[in-house]
This record gives structure tokens, C-alpha cells and sequence, in this order.
């Protein structure tokens, strides 16, 4: 699963979950119209707290995004 993710100013949303990146891609257009110009965004991928080892999630805060770069 994949959450979107909206920084717009002081504001921050999250909306998903969406089972693919590429359907949050799709959605990005009717969430960013309501955003300002300014709005950064990026999608990130969900993983169950029980699959990811216990140093890798408290160690390697770049793992998700690392992972959608690629």
C-alpha cells in the first residue's frame, strides 16, 4: 500500500491508502487542486510494522523512499 503525502505550508496531509503508486500519481492531480503552488508532495510506501526487522525501522528512516526513488 502507498500513502500520499502533501506539505503545504504548516499543513500536512496524508491520503490513501492506495495499492499502487501509480494510482496515487493519478489521484496527485485532484489532491494538488486544492493545495496552493507551493505544495511539495511525495508517496510513500506502508509497511506492516511485523514485516520490516527491528533495526531497519528504527535505524534507516530513508528506507521507504529509497525504495519508490528506484
Amino acid at each position: 500500500m502507498y500513502l500520499l503525502t502533501i506539505k503545504d505550508g504548516l499543513v500536512t496531509r496524508h491520503i490513501g491508502p492506495y495499492p499502487s503508486p501509480k494510482q496515487a500519481s493519478d489521484d496527485l492531480d485532484r489532491v494538488l487542486s486544492s493545495c496552493s503552488d507551493r505544495a511539495r508532495w511525495q508517496i510513500h510506501a506502508l509497511e506492516c510494522p511485523g514485516d520490516v526487522p527491528f533495526g531497519q525501522a528504527m535505524g534507516d528512516g530513508q528506507r521507504s523512499i529509497a525504495a519508490i526513488a528506484s
